[in-house]
């Protein structure tokens, strides 16, 4: 059976689990605001201007999770940038622009060394670290 479970509830379950991987998330809230002059204010990581969010948006959690680097990796910790998209359970990608803008940014965020994806559960965040790992042991 399968329950449903709201992105504000997915959200708070990933929190959670990172933490207990030792790592931290945090809310990255990202839109515009207008002044009373109707002055636009961007927010959000990345949200530099209007072209930029519609073609790259940032995650809805940001943070770093440690990594432990193997005796071939030098030996040392190191954080990790991580970049979390929660979304709804169940949920299915439709590559709407705003899902297109989103993914964009986790292929970012997963070609300069970082983790990256889509989370409707701890275990799509586990998945996204797996395939970190795999990447230096293929």
């Amino acid at each position: 059976m399968i329950t449903k479970k709201n992105e504000s509830t997915v959200s708070d379950e990933n929190k959670v689990f990172v933490s207990s991987l030792g790592g931290k998330l945090d809310r990255n809230n990202n839109g515009v605001a207008f002044r009373k002059d109707g002055t636009p204010i961007r927010f959000g990581l990345g949200n530099e201007s209007a072209k930029i969010h519609a073609v790259r948006r940032s995650s809805d959690q940001i943070g770093i999770l440690p990594v432990v680097i193997t005796p071939d990796m030098v030996g040392k910790t190191i954080g990790v940038f991580l970049a979390v998209e929660d979304k709804k359970f169940p949920w299915t990608y439709k590559a709407t622009e705003h899902e297109v803008g989103q993914q964009n940014y986790i292929d970012h965020v997963n070609r300069l060394g970082g983790i990256g994806c889509f989370a409707q559960c701890t275990q799509d965040i586990s998945n996204a670290i797996l395939n970190f790992h795999m990447r230096f042991h293929p």
